[in-house]
C-alpha cells in the first residue's frame, strides 16, 4: 500500500483544559463532507469529553465513529488498547477519511507516535499532523507551573538545581511534537497576553512553527487537515525530555472521581473549586453535577482557578441524578478527604 493510500490521523495534544475537545467538536460539525472518526483518552475513569464529542455526532462522524479510551495512557496500552481501536476503526463501512485522536492533557505525545511504527498498522495509517493547543491566558501567565515564585525560590536557594517542573516537562514536549500550535482562549488573554504567549512558546520551541489564535474552537479544517507531515516518520526532529528511556511514567500525576449529592447553588459549587486550585493546587476539575432542581445536567470545567460551567443536556428517564467530578493533581497533592470536604462545605 503506498503511502497516497494510507489513512490520515491528526493527534490533537496540549494542556489541561486548552480546549481540545472543543476544537474536535469544531472539526466535527464543520468536516466538509470528511467522514471522521475520533479516539478520545481520558486521564481518569470518568469519561466527560467523549461524552461531550457524542452529543455532536453527525451523519458523517457517528456517535460509534467516537472512541473513548479511559483510565490510562494511550501510548502506554498500545497492544491492548490503540491498535485494536485503531483497527476497529479502519474496518467501518464506509470507511473514515480521517481520524482525530484527542490525548489527554497530561499526555507525552511522542510515544503515541511511535505505535503507528507496529506492523498491524504501519502501512495503513500515517501521522498527518500533530496540534499542539496552548492557553493563551493561561501561558502568558506561566500556569502550567504550579508555583513559579516558590520554583525559584528554591532555584535561588541552590544553584544546583537545574531540572524543571513535571507540568513545564508535558507542555515543552508537546510543543516540540507538534506540527502547528494553536493558541487558544486568545480573547480572554487580551493582545499583551497574546503577546506574551508567543514569546514563551518560540522560546520552548525546537524549530520555527506556525501558530495561530482562535476563540472557542473556530478554526477553518483546511488550516489543520491535509498537512501531510508523516510525522511518525519525523521522530528525530521532535525532541522529548524523555528520549532515551524504554518506558515511562505518569506518577507526577493523580486523580480522582468524586460522586456528590445534589447542589443547590453552581455559583457556590464555582467558590469551592476555586478554593481548592488556590489552597489545595488542584490543576483540573471537570464532570457532571446535578442541580437541585434543575432538569438539566451541568456540564462543570476548571483549569485551576477558572471555572466554567453550562446546561449541557436534560437529564434522562432513569438516569441516577449524581454528582460526579474528575479532580486531577500532581501526585501527593490529592487529599481525597479535604478536597471531598472543601466541595461539601
Amino acid at each position: 500500500m503506498s503511502d497516497l493510500a494510507k489513512l490520515p490521523v491528526t493527534i490533537v495534544t496540549g494542556f489541561l483544559g486548552a480546549g481540545k475537545t472543543t476544537l474536535i467538536s469544531h472539526l466535527i460539525r464543520n468536516a466538509g463532507g470528511r467522514r471522521l472518526a475520533v479516539i478520545v483518552n481520558e486521564f481518569g475513569t470518568l469519561g466527560v469529553d467523549g461524552d461531550i464529542l457524542k452529543s455532536c455526532a453527525i451523519p458523517d462522524c457517528p456517535a460509534e465513529n467516537i472512541v473513548e479510551l479511559a483510565n490510562g495512557c494511550i501510548c502506554c496500552t498500545v497492544a491492548d488498547d490503540f491498535i485494536p481501536t485503531v483497527e476497529s476503526l479502519l474496518a467501518l463501512e464506509p470507511r473514515p477519511d480521517h481520524i482525530l485522536i484527542e490525548t489527554s492533557g497530561l499526555a507525552l505525545p511522542k510515544p503515541l507516535l511511535k505505535a503507528f511504527d507496529w506492523p498491524a498498522i504501519r502501512s495503513r495509517i500515517t501521522v498527518d499532523g500533530v496540534i499542539a493547543l496552548a492557553d493563551a491566558e493561561a501561558v502568558a501567565d506561566g500556569r502550567f507551573a504550579p508555583d513559579l515564585d516558590a520554583l525559584e525560590a528554591q532555584r535561588q536557594a541552590d544553584p544546583g538545581i537545574d531540572h524543571e517542573t513535571p507540568l513545564s516537562e508535558v507542555f515543552e514536549d508537546q510543543l516540540a511534537c507538534a506540527d502547528m500550535v494553536l493558541l487558544t482562549k486568545a480573547d480572554l488573554a487580551g493582545p499583551e497576553g497574546v503577546a506574551a504567549a508567543r514569546a514563551v512558546i518560540a522560546a520552548e520551541t525546537p524549530r520555527p512553527l506556525p501558530v495561530i489564535e482562535l476563540v472557542d474552537g473556530v478554526i477553518d479544517p483546511r488550516v489543520l487537515l491535509g498537512l501531510g507531515a508523516a510525522a511518525e516518520d519525523d521522530l528525530a526532529a521532535r525532541p522529548s525530555h524523555h528520549d532515551g528511556e524504554e518506558d515511562h511514567e505518569h506518577e507526577d500525576f493523580d486523580s480522582i472521581v468524586l460522586t456528590l449529592g445534589e447542589i443547590a447553588d453552581p455559583a457556590d459549587l464555582t467558590a469551592r473549586i476555586e478554593r481548592l486550585a488556590r489552597e489545595q493546587q488542584i490543576l483540573r476539575v471537570k464532570g457532571y453535577v446535578a442541580v437541585a432542581g434543575k432538569p438539566m445536567r451541568l456540564l462543570v470545567q476548571a483549569v485551576g482557578a477558572r471555572v466554567r460551567h453550562q446546561y449541557d443536556r436534560p437529564w434522562r428517564s432513569g438516569e441516577a441524578r449524581a454528582t460526579q467530578l474528575v479532580v486531577i493533581a500532581e501526585q501527593g497533592r490529592i487529599d481525597a478527604v479535604a478536597i471531598r470536604a472543601v466541595l461539601e462545605g
